[in-house]
């Protein structure tokens, strides 16, 4: 195994009401040492407005780009091909986004198709992808419908991210405004997202990120505005979810005002880490990963400010987190045997990161 790393960096590079600096300049490509944690600027595209999420193809051959655009504004999706000898990429095409401010993406593991979620519009798509890795049309999209007591956040459905699950037949669209967690089947031969039933979640909640855990028996799903994780069993012979608990993102004492953002599990299944904006720090859990429920082991300042998003690296060494108002991406180690991150000293500088994806190993 080769001991360095790509890693593409999507960014803010236009103001929204949401965001206080916007110094991105396009998508960056990096390079990840494995053995020191350092950060080594590639590449990067521009001419795109606002790319603020990625995602890597499973064949690691494409990468897709959301731009998220104000709603009044036609969104965009763009995809690029992935060189094999540095990971510098090459503009194939651009649809459009079949909704306002798209925000995930997620490509089947056939490579078939990408799924959509587009936050502003509380939309769902399905696109199919050409033999190039390039997309076209949407053939498919559904429109969430719900509110939560939320007023400013949760005045109509905001799909937030939409995974599919381990087994590649079923996908999940976790609505912030609606306070649920969207089930779909997936037909891969017409291109369609045939609906199959929803879980509610608690009232004012709103659920963002959702995360499988490698065993495929349990799901975690961060809540943005009430800054808790919880956790669920799923059934995957037919994609629905029974919840076991729910469990803060903040130490008891915090008093101040936080919002929660991305979610991942460690590759071996140890451990859960979710980010914290306000707070600014990464939450540990410890996982039991017979009966899904969660220790909590600790916090970690992020170093900076708004960690939007982060990423453990394919092998469990490493944990990148990104800063989007500090403009920097802070490397820690995660302790093998703790699931703690030890600060290396590893900070990088990424112009308003928002969107952490490695490429394939």
């Amino acid at each position: 195994m080769t001991n360095k790393i790509l890693l593409y960096a999507g960014t803010y590079t236009h103001l929204l009401p949401h965001l206080v600096s916007a110094n991105g300049k396009g998508v960056y490509v990096y390079e990840l040492d494995l053995e020191s944690g350092r950060l080594t600027a590639q590449s990067k595209v521009g001419r795109l407005e606002n790319p603020s999420f990625v995602t890597v193809s499973p064949n690691g051959e494409t990468l897709y780009v959301a731009s998220e655009i104000d709603q009044s504004q036609p969104s965009g999706l763009t995809v690029y091909a992935i060189a094999p000898e540095d990971g510098s990429l090459s503009l194939i095409n651009s649809v459009e986004a079949k909704g306002s401010s798209p925000c995930y993406i997620s490509v089947d593991g056939t490579g078939r198709f990408a799924l959509i979620s587009n936050y502003s519009s509380g939309t769902v798509c399905m696109f199919p992808i050409r033999p190039d890795g390039g997309l076209e049309p949407a053939s498919d999209m559904v429109q969430h419908s719900g509110t939560g007591p939320n007023a400013d956040r949760q005045e109509g459905p905001h799909a937030h991210c939409i995974v599919i699950d381990p087994n590649n037949r079923y996908a999940f669209a976790a609505d912030l405004g609606a306070d649920k967690i969207f089930g779909y089947r997936l037909d891969l031969r017409d291109g369609k997202l045939i609906p199959n039933g929803d879980l509610d979640l608690a009232p004012g909640s709103g659920p963002r990120h959702i995360v499988f855990h490698p065993n495929g028996r349990l799901t975690f799903v961060i809540q943005e505005l009430s800054s808790e994780i919880t956790a669920l069993a799923y059934d995957s012979e037919n994609g629905q979810f029974e919840i076991i608990e729910r469990v803060s993102t903040l130490p008891a004492d915090f008093a101040g005002e936080s919002h929660c953002a991305d979610i991942h599990v460690s590759p071996d299944g140890r451990f859960l880490y979710g980010s914290n904006r306000g707070h600014d720090s990464i939450v540990i859990y410890r996982v039991d990963q017979t009966s899904g429920r969660l220790t909590l082991i600790g916090f970690e300042s992020t170093q900076g400010s708004v960690p939007r998003n982060f990423a453990i690296d394919p092998t469990g060494t490493f944990l990148l987190a990104a800063n989007q108002d500090s403009d920097t991406v802070v490397t820690f180690r995660i302790d093998q045997q703790t699931g703690e991150l030890q600060d290396i000293g590893q900070i990088a500088k990424v112009p308003t990161p928002v969107c952490l994806k490695f490429g394939r190993v």
